[in-house]
């Protein structure tokens, strides 16, 4: 298979380590790691008697190929599909700028990128999130609203804020989250479209929500079992 993917991996901190090394073993060792938190409410943790979930999101880049024996190491070396064990899922890539970037990111693993193809369709959708920082409640709420389940948000800081505001009209904050929520694509355009009308631009979250096509998964049992 030519297909390149960007494979994002979602889990508890203290297991991204054990992730680390099994990806090793599949020669994937360029990833590239950030922390984040889960997004359940108090009253679901509290009725688990669990506390809130500290995150590690882990992003590298396979093949179709390494994918499917990948996918396969997580649900049955792993048990990914465990509840709180974590989620996997690939992304396709369309281009990456350069051929020494491309042999940087597959380590060199003999991957010749072939021609684009049209996509199939998707069984789920990745939505990105950027807002303010200190509004991830509010705008999960939003989502929530709409049959999205649950989200991990990461602490960035925008660049380029001056610009934006020229073109917006309005100042921005440059403390942002980016809030990561897998959806199923019948669900998509409802959840966007009440993130945009709770939560966008004209309020205080000054949300920009966009989605990414998801074309595989792992971990996602329960979801698929709804």
């Amino acid at each position: 298979m030519s297909e390149l993917y960007l494979m994002v991996t979602i889990s508890d901190r203290n297991f991204h380590r054990r992730l680390l090394a099994f990806y090793k073993e599949y020669g994937v060792t360029v990833t590239m790691v950030t922390l984040g938190r889960g997004t359940a409410t108090s009253e679901v943790l509290d009725s688990f008697g669990l506390e809130a979930a500290e995150k590690a999101i882990q992003f590298a880049f396979v093949t179709g190929r390494e994918w499917k024996k990948i996918r396969s190491g997580l649900e049955k070396r792993l048990k990914i599909d465990i509840p709180g064990t974590g989620i996997a899922f690939v992304i396709p890539v369309s281009s990456i700028g350069g051929k020494k970037q491309l042999q940087f990111l597959t380590e060199g693993r003999g991957f010749e990128k072939g021609e684009e193809s049209t996509l199939k369709d998707t069984k789920y959708e990745l939505l990105v999130v950027v807002a303010n920082q200190g509004y991830t409640e509010y705008i999960m709420e939003a989502a929530r609203s709409a049959n999205a389940a649950g989200g991990t948000v990461i602490h960035a800081k925008g660049t380029g804020m001056q610009k934006a505001e020229q073109f917006l009209g309005f100042s921005l904050a440059t403390e942002k989250e980016m809030i990561l929520i897998v959806v199923k694509n019948c669900d998509k355009n409802a959840i966007m479209k009440a993130i945009m009308e709770k939560a966008g631009l004209e309020s205080k979250a000054k949300s920009i929500v966009f989605s990414l096509p998801v074309t595989e998964t792992a971990g996602m049992r329960l979801v698929e079992d709804e």
